[in-house]
Parts: structure tokens; sequence; C-alpha cells
């Protein structure tokens, strides 16, 4: 699984006008799910998305994580993550899950992450969403999970 991960001061994600998820202070996670991926690389990904150390500490380093701030956690499936672009001027999807079994996956991820952090909010599966964030810093990072 791929989890582009965003530090943010707010986040919200909108279908059709309607709010679905948003979070203050957090991370915003687009996530991309790819063929060979199972529950297990779920649970490494939020591993690390909780344990990530992206937030400054007293002195201004980035020494705290999500789990140590009790920010947000705003996750947003994107399957574009996963596409192969290696050549040409088109991205192509071989690489990325099928779309149920990307579904479920993220599905299994939100839970997950439901059971181990008290502020979880998602986009929508499939939709045409509208994400909007204040990127702090900027602070992103990839993080990939084999």
């Amino acid at each position: 699984m791929i989890g582009l991960l965003q530090r943010v001061t707010e986040a919200a994600v909108r279908v059709d006008g309607e709010l679905v998820g948003e979070i203050g202070v957090g991370l915003l996670v687009l996530v991309g799910v790819q063929r060979d991926d199972g529950p297990p690389q779920a649970a490494r990904l939020l591993e690390r998305l909780l344990g990530y150390r992206v937030f400054a500490d007293e002195v201004g380093r980035m020494n705290r994580s999500l789990r140590d701030t009790g920010g947000g956690l705003l996750l947003v499936p994107q399957f574009t993550l996963a596409a192969d672009t290696r050549k040409g001027t088109r991205a192509g999807f071989s690489t990325a899950a099928e779309p149920e079994r990307a579904r479920e996956l993220f599905g299994h991820l939100v839970g997950l992450a439901r059971a181990a952090h008290p502020l979880v909010a998602t986009g929508r599966f499939g939709a045409d969403m509208k994400v909007s964030l204040v990127n702090d810093g900027p602070v992103t990072f990839w993080l990939e999970t084999a």
C-alpha cells in the first residue's frame, strides 16, 4: 500500500458539495492500493502513519508522531497513486489492485485506524471527491509498504 501523507493544519473532503470528512491539525493521507497488497500491508501502513515523526517537538524538530499529538487522521482513497508512470505520457494501472479488492483493503485500513486512533475521518471510495487542505510546512512524505 502507498500512503502519501501531508501534515496539515486542516483538511476536508466533499462529495457533490456534501462534507464527508474533515480534520483540524493532523495528517491527510492519500491511500493507493497495489495489486499484491493485503491485510498485512494495511496494518504496516497504519503503524507507520501513526508512528511517523512529522510534528515538531519543543525545539522545533520533527520528533513527534500523530500518536504523540493526538491529531486527526483523514484517509482518502486515491487509486492513481498505484499507477505505473515509468514510461510514456499516460499512466498505466496494471499495478493497481482491482477496484473491489482495493475497496475492501481501504475499508480494512479504516477499521484498523478507527480501532487504534480516536480521530479518524475518510473520503468516499470511488467518488469524485474535492479535497481541500492547508499543508503545514509544507511537509509531505511518500510511504510504501512491501
